[in-house]
């Protein structure tokens, strides 16, 4: 008989500089320290103490601990080196004693460590970091030797150990003087490395947001936006974006009004939204996405106000409102304005404005939201847009049925639905990706918007010969034309409005119509139909069980986040399966490029799973204090966390499972489907259920298109009875 297996020895190789290669079996239930010594006794070295492994792929050079010793697989080639606490040690001699060339190389390998989790907290605790900040603080560094103080910074601070709020005045300032200086040309790394040190602190330290925010101005962090660098542009405008979200509501608005200009507009719009590469970056994309929802959620307090009937501004405001529609100079209305004066009041011009209170308009800006928003909206449409206004207002309030579309009143619910569509007010969600373009190319944008999308909801009122009993119905046709424009990114406010010109009543009601025939076939209930689906099921769920395995195969790119739940920017994940279908490979990756299987260093056997686990039940969504976890996290959705959770528990003492954060729901459900499949589970996702029923219906159509026109009835005929008898049969002869 073979010899059994062992599973815990893998072959692998260990390389030391000067020395042969050795070829080893290593033992994952024997102690590192012995397998070190075994090694040094190979080479004939002393102090083995002295010496640690190492990973030696170019992404993964970390330090081997018993914590992620289950990570070295078979064929892994490793290298032995000086221990973290030796190289520490080493590099802080020279810092304090070495020439500049010394310290400029030894702060090099100083910022390529510091990413491991192992050295970093030796070095820490050595004093390494205190140094490294007085070495910045004191201005003793130039050049690369500043560059690579600032980069080993932010690594080292990366790893959550020590807290930010550390960081004194001098510190602050001098990074922040790194930023401001636009008169020297400064190197990339320095110019990155700070602006990521000060959004730092000013996002995780407890006081220190003011001492950026004095030392670090606007007009500064829009020259970086001008960069053609896009990792300054990356940094700079995640940066703008912290100290927007910790500022209080008075210098929001201050802020706002200066990323509102044209000036600042522009640069974002040239520089990076249609900037020469032609494409945003996830990050970036993301980055922009907090920042409009930044811009938008200004307009959260006026949503939720209420209108005080003390407050005089917005009375007359109302009443400016019915002098544009109804006071024209020159129309010869001079004497019947004062005849209504004197009558006592305007209630009848307020009814034509189609208020839902004529008596007292301000009755109608009490609901929240929208709130006073609504009355900006209409008071900006009507100074701005004025031949608009007196249009739209004039050929309803002129009309002699019953069809007039009441101007008042819709604003009111088009501004509440607009504040729905731009989720105003709703916190940015950590993936979150999606913005428009066309906000950024107006200095009054959601008001411009409101401003296209009344003009649309009177034509869309015209074209349904809508009465005010149609008002819900109306509503729900103007949404379903607004976020099927914005679906399409418009790059303009012009461009927004001609895709609205060509989403007419007939032709939502054409997409509607379309949409509800195929749904109607997909839930047909006929019987011979109900039979037909039961025996090409199990042929769809091959196909579609193949498409999942293929998606895996293909691989995806996740973001990494840090220990502390914070998105780290630029730094990604590659997950995927192996064309056997036998093993899941991973790693380090960066944002653009798609590693093959060899140059992905991480290994999990299929046969190592266990079961996988969904939502709450994952131990990365529980009080997982004390477990070893590696935690992923796709790049889109909006879904919460727990929602869109998954783990795959392994047969492992060291690494218990394999964790997952999908906020995206398809990628979520095609994984899952895939783990599923690889397990010999029934694939359950509501991906699997839309997939089957589109293809269901597809091979259904293709199947009966000889019985096109033919009524095909609930249930099959039913089979006549048995001749008397079978005399008509014919005998050949």
């Amino acid at each position: 008989m073979p010899a059994i297996k062992d599973a815990n020895i893998v072959k692998i190789a260990v390389e030391m500089t000067g020395q042969n290669p050795q070829l080893i079996e290593f033992n994952q239930k024997q102690p590192l320290a012995a397998t070190i010594q075994e090694l040094c006794n190979g080479w004939g070295l002393s102090d083995p103490d002295q010496y640690a492994l190492q990973f030696s792929e170019n992404n993964n050079q970390n330090y081997i601990t018993e914590k992620n010793r289950n990570e070295i697989k078979n064929g892994s080639v490793l290298r032995l080196n000086l221990s973290p606490s030796t190289t520490a040690h080493d590099i802080l001699q020279k810092l304090n004693t070495g020439t500049n060339d010394e310290k400029t190389k030894s702060l090099e390998k100083l910022s390529k460590l510091s990413v491991d989790m192992t050295f970093a907290l030796e070095f820490i605790n050595k004093q390494g970091l205190a140094l490294i900040i007085s070495m910045i603080e004191g201005g003793k560094c130039k050049g690369d030797m500043l560059a690579y103080s600032l980069m080993a910074f932010v690594e080292l601070m990366d790893h959550g150990i020590v807290s930010w709020d550390i960081l004194e005045v001098p510190f602050i300032n001098k990074v922040a003087s790194y930023v401001n200086n636009q008169a020297v040309a400064q190197d990339a790394k320095i110019i990155q490395a700070s602006l990521s040190i000060l959004e730092n602190i000013v996002l995780n330290s407890s006081g220190k947001y003011g001492l950026v925010e004095k030392e670090v101005t606007f007009p500064n962090l829009v020259m970086h936006l001008q960069s053609h660098n896009p990792v300054i542009q990356l940094n700079a405008i995640a940066l703008i974006n912290a100290l927007f979200l910790k500022a209080d509501n008075v210098k929001r608005k201050a802020v706002s009004a200066t990323l509102c200009s044209k000036q600042v507009r522009n640069v974002i719009l040239s520089n990076i939204i249609q900037s020469a590469s032609g494409q945003v970056g996830a990050e970036m994309a993301h980055q922009l996405y907090v920042l409009q929802n930044l811009m938008l959620a200004l307009l959260e307090q006026r949503m939720n106000l209420k209108m005080d009937p003390q407050d005089q501004d917005a009375h007359d405001k109302i009443k400016e409102l019915r002098r544009i529609a109804f006071d024209t100079d020159g129309s010869g209305f001079g004497g019947e304005v004062t005849a209504r004066r004197q009558l006592g009041g305007f209630a009848k011009d307020y009814k034509k404005l189609g208020f839902k209170y004529d008596i007292n308009p301000a009755l109608d800006f009490t609901e929240t939201p929208p709130g006073m928003l609504a009355l900006d909206c209409m008071v900006y449409f009507a100074r701005n847009h004025t031949e608009s206004y007196t249009k739209v207002v004039l050929e309803n309030s002129c009309r002699a049925d019953e069809h007039e579309c009441p101007y008042g009143r819709t604003s009111v619910e088009l501004c509440k639905l607009i504040c729905e569509v731009l989720r105003i007010g709703d916190p940015p969600s950590e993936q979150g990706q999606n913005y428009h373009p066309m906000f950024f190319t107006h200095d009054h944008p959601v008001e411009e918007f409101f401003c296209i999308c009344i003009v649309l909801l009177n034509k869309t009122w015209k074209e349904m010969r809508a009465t005010i009993e149609d008002f819900v119905k109306v509503f729900s046709v103007v949404r379903e034309q607004i976020t099927r424009a914005l679906a399409t990114q418009p790059t303009g406010l012009d461009k927004f409005r001609a895709k609205l010109q060509l989403l007419t009543y007939s032709e939502i009601t054409n997409l509607w119509q379309q949409e509800r025939t195929s749904r109607e076939e997909w839930e047909s209930h006929a019987r011979p139909i109900v039979e037909l689906k039961e025996q090409i099921t199990p042929e769809i769920m091959e196909l579609i069980q193949q498409q999942r395995l293929g998606f895996l195969v293909e691989g995806t790119r996740f973001t990494k986040y840090s220990m502390r739940g914070q998105r780290i920017k630029d730094k990604f994940w590659y997950v995927r399966l192996s064309p056997n279908h036998k093993v899941f490979h991973y790693g380090d990756c960066d944002e653009k490029s798609v590693p093959t299987l060899e140059e992905l260093p991480n290994k999990l056997a299929v046969v190592d799973i266990k079961t996988l686990v969904t939502g709450k039940e994952c131990p990365h969504m529980k009080d997982g204090i004390g477990k070893i976890k590696i935690v992923f996290y796709v790049l889109r959705g909006r879904k919460t966390t727990h929602q869109l959770a998954f783990s795959l528990t392994l047969d492992s003492v060291e690494v218990t499972s394999l964790d997952f954060v999908a906020p995206d729901e398809q990628v979520f459900d095609y994984w899952t489907d895939g783990i599923n499949a690889l397990l010999g589970n029934k694939m359950t996702s509501k991906e699997t259920e839309n997939d089957l029923e589109t293809l269901l219906s597809m091979d259904i159509k293709l199947r009966l298109l000889d019985a096109e026109g033919v009524d095909i009835p609930q249930d099959p005929p039913p089979i006549p009875a048995d001749p008397p008898n079978y005399d008509f049969c014919y005998e050949l002869k």
